[in-house]
């Protein structure tokens, strides 16, 4: 794989209360790092409560206003979140990239509606991941003896174009490094704040 250019990656670190309560809205960090070197964390409060489904409603808003006070737009945003493995093909992945008219990409753990195989045991080894008959990811061993992370196409980038750029930017660890260090960022502000 080529140098995938810049990658930017959005973590969210919620704070007591995250879950919120009916009517009620938990604190959160949302974090972004771009590579190389330009960083964003932004708090705000969730102004809905989590719904299966429907994070963009919860996350979206402010992961969008992160977005845009980056003073350099990225080529691509990582998103710990799904893109077309959704029960109507539009996860938090998929409406981040199309409200900043980026192309994006979803790295989770484990699938939200969409079923394939695992991966064999290499680093770079990938299963499809369908949902009615369609691909719309792949579990992605990023390395050999680490659990398989969930690629998801997002908005204007393929899942065969996200595994391969989730896979360039693992660089020797499991997650991506952008999304991983957007994570520390919200989380060492979060800890701040509460610390």
């Amino acid at each position: 794989a080529g140098d995938p250019g810049v990658a930017d990656g959005a973590g969210v670190a919620r704070g007591a209360g995250g879950a919120g309560g009916a009517g009620g809205a938990g604190l959160a960090e949302f974090g972004l790092a771009v590579e190389p070197g330009e960083s964003v964390v932004i708090q705000d409060r969730f102004h809905a409560g989590y719904a299966a489904g429907l994070l963009a409603l919860r996350e979206g808003r402010v992961l969008e206003r992160a977005v845009r006070a980056l003073r350099h737009q990225p080529d691509v945003l990582l998103i710990n979140a799904t893109g077309r493995d959704h029960p109507r093909r539009a996860g938090l992945a998929l409406h981040l990239g199309a409200a900043c008219d980026l192309p994006s990409i979803g790295v989770t753990d484990r699938p939200l509606v969409a079923d394939g195989p695992l991966p064999g045991p290499a680093q770079g080894d990938a299963a499809e991941l369908r949902l009615d008959g369609e691909l719309v990811g792949y579990r992605l061993r990023t390395q050999t003896g680490t659990r398989p992370v969930v690629v998801h196409a997002g908005w204007r980038v393929d899942a065969g174009t996200a595994r391969d750029l989730v896979l360039a930017l693992a660089r020797g660890s499991r997650t991506p490094v952008p999304l991983r260090e957007a994570r520390r960022l919200a989380r060492t502000r979060r800890a701040g704040l509460n610390g």
